[in-house]
Order: structure tokens, then sequence, then C-alpha cells
């Protein structure tokens, strides 16, 4: 990406250049003159950077501005309306800007206590761009940038088309500070099932006017790749929800009919599973869908995903085998499940029918257990009758 590009997702990820960068400026020596800081700089026209005074206390009612000739009016560096929380004052670079080197200055009561230079770059064509990771996988997620920061440039509805996607997607208006004229759309999915190759990307504005198109490059993953067999860890068993780190590839021992989690392990998912991963079994009732759940994980442990599955109400005692089938099919692990005779085989639990034992609240157990007590008096005394 340009440095534009740069600026306008820094702002999204990190808060500003200014607040990601700041670590990496000199330490300021107590005596040092005031100095001008600037967040986004090296602007384009019709963009905005942020003005900042360093090694500078400034006194109740002091005049303090910015001037420059690139500005169409001094800018206060007291008016809250403009303070960008972080990134200094805002100071805006007009779209009819001519790029060049222009003095900038800090005054005080109308004396210059700093100096610096704006350098504005030269203005670019519309342009879409797309931020994804270092490898562009079929069914990874990618962000899509729209910028027609340019002098002229009308619309405020886009629309990027692509075979590569889904469906036409839709840009939003960033609405960002320091360039109101990028349009984005986010956690954009690419197709599973695209080949190996270039795909183009193609912006239009609400007329279907071509804007913008760009080319993006689609790599599945191949022997020695970390993702082409990834890492994996399960299927694995648990009984209680929420109890994941209880899980265990062996041991676990479930009844027919009731509930049973699933995990799965992965240092290097094949990108989409998250939303498509499913453990089978002739033991459950539907494939068990795993879900990813990054709340749970450590932070040096592999991706997890779990989900429950529902056993079947007329299993045999037995070991059953679970599977999970990942990475295009690649890669194929099972486990066995432990099932022992649920309530349906010997009629509920003291002798309650299952429907009552599985799916009562504890009044209505008591008053079933009540109900019963009569009619197995009255089956005794007609017994010894």
């Amino acid at each position: 990406m340009g440095a534009g590009w740069q600026r306008a997702v820094a702002v999204g990820v990190c808060g500003g250049v200014l607040s990601c960068g700041i670590l990496a400026w000199p330490a300021v020596a107590a005596g040092d003159p005031p100095a001008i800081s600037q967040a986004f700089a090296g602007p384009r026209p019709g963009e905005a950077i942020g003005i900042d005074l360093l090694n500078f206390t400034r006194k109740p009612g002091m005049d303090l501005v910015a001037e420059s000739p690139v500005f169409a009016a001094p800018i206060r560096l007291d008016a809250p309306a403009e303070d960008t929380g972080g990134e200094g004052v805002k100071a805006p670079i007009p779209p009819t800007a001519e790029p060049g080197r222009y003095p900038l200055v800090v005054k005080a009561h109308g004396r210059v206590i700093a100096r610096d230079t704006i350098d504005v770059k030269p203005p670019r064509l519309p342009s879409v761009e797309v931020d994804g990771g270092r490898a562009r996988r079929p069914g990874t997620k990618v962000n899509v940038f729209f910028d027609d920061l340019y002098p002229g440039e009308t619309g405020t509805s886009f629309t990027v088309r692509s075979t590569a996607f889904p469906a036409p997607v839709r840009l939003a208006h960033s609405k960002g500070w320091n360039n109101t004229r990028v349009f984005n759309a986010f956690d954009v999915p690419l197709r599973t099932t695209l080949k190996d190759g270039a795909y183009t990307l193609r912006v239009t504005d609400a007329q279907g006017k071509r804007r913008a198109q760009a080319r993006l490059e689609v790599r599945s993953a191949h022997p020695g790749d970390d993702d082409y067999l990834g890492r994996v860890q399960g299927p694995a068993f648990f009984r209680e929800a929420g109890r994941v780190f209880d899980a265990r590839v062996r041991g676990v021992t479930v009844a027919a009919g009731r509930t049973v989690f699933v995990r799965w392990q992965d240092a290097y998912p094949d990108p989409g599973e998250e939303e498509r991963m499913t453990a089978t079994s002739p033991a459950f009732q539907a494939p068990a869908g795993l879900r990813s759940d990054p709340l749970k994980g450590h932070e040096q442990d592999p991706p997890m995903y779990w989900g429950p599955a529902r056993l079947r109400t007329d299993l045999e005692p037995g070991s059953y085998p679970v599977t999970v089938v990942s990475h295009r099919g690649r890669v194929k692990k099972t486990s066995y499940l432990d099932v022992t005779r649920g309530p349906a085989h010997h009629g509920g639990e003291r002798g309650l029918p299952i429907a009552v034992w599985a799916g009562a609240g504890t009044g209505t157990l008591a008053l079933g257990a009540a109900a019963a007590v009569p009619l197995v008096r009255r089956r005794r005394r007609a017994s010894r009758s």
C-alpha cells in the first residue's frame, strides 16, 4: 500500500499514526525549545494533518495559532472542536493545494515560537486496494478500501464487484478525520472454491460508472505451507457447557440421548473453517457445528473450536467414532466416545417415563412422583385380593 493507505488504515487499527509511533520519538530533554509534531505527515490535497506543540506549556488566555501558506486560515491550537484526542489539532489541507513544501509556524501572542515544514504530496487517481494478510487463500476474509480523494471527484455510493466474492459488496463511507473520502468494507469473504490466480476488482458508482480497478492474487495452500495440514488436536469431548478445558480424547462416557461437547484445535486453520467446521458420528442426531472461541483460549494455545452434539436415544452401549475433516479434506481425525444406556432403555430413573425425567423441572418431578405413589398402592392391594 502507498503512504496514504497506511495513514488511513492506521486510524482504525492503532488510533492514529501519532499514538502508534510516539515511542519511536527521541526523548525530550529539559530545556529543549518548543517543537512542532505532525500526525499524518505528508498529506495529499484534501487530507488533514494533526499539529501538536512539544516542550511548551500554554498559559491561560494565551493566543496560540499555527500558520502556513497552504492553510485556508490560521489554525487555533486551543480549539476544542478541532482536538483529535492524541493526534493534535486538525489542520485541513485544501483539495486545491499544489504539491510542494510549505513553511509552518506556531505563534504565541503573534510571536513565532516554533517552525516546521508541511510536505504536500501529489494527488492520486481513485484507487481500490485489499488488505488481507500475507497470503490470500480461498475462504479468507479481506478488507477492501476505495480512495476517491481526487480534485473534482464526487459520489457517496460505491460498490465493488469481483468473481472472487460471493456477491457485490457495498462500500461504506469511513469518514475518517484525516481523509474523509475513503470508502471501505470489512471481513469480505473470498469464495472457498477459488482456483489459484488473479481476480479483477471493479468499483462502480451509483450510476454504474467504473471508478477504479485492481487485481487480487489468490493462492491455495501447498505442501510445505503451515496451513496445508495445520497442526491439529482432537476431536476431544467434555460433558458440561463451558468446561472446554476438561475435554479429553479418551475416557469420556455419555448416556444415550444426552448432549456431549466436541473440541477441536488447530494452530494453522484453513481460512474460513471457523464457519464450516463440523464433527460427525453415527452416534449423533446431526453433525455438530464447531465454532471458533477465541475468548476461551490462552495466548499461546492453538485456535479453539467447539460445539454441542445430541446423542441418539436408541444407541446401544459401546464405543462410537467421532470424526472431524479439515483443510479441504487433507486432514481427517477420529476419536472414540463411550456411550452407555440412556433412560429410554430402562423407563427412566425410579420408573418415571423418559419424557418426564428428561424434560420436566424439579417441581414437575415432585408432582409426578407424588401421583405415582397411590397408583403403586392400588396395584399392591389388587395383588393381595
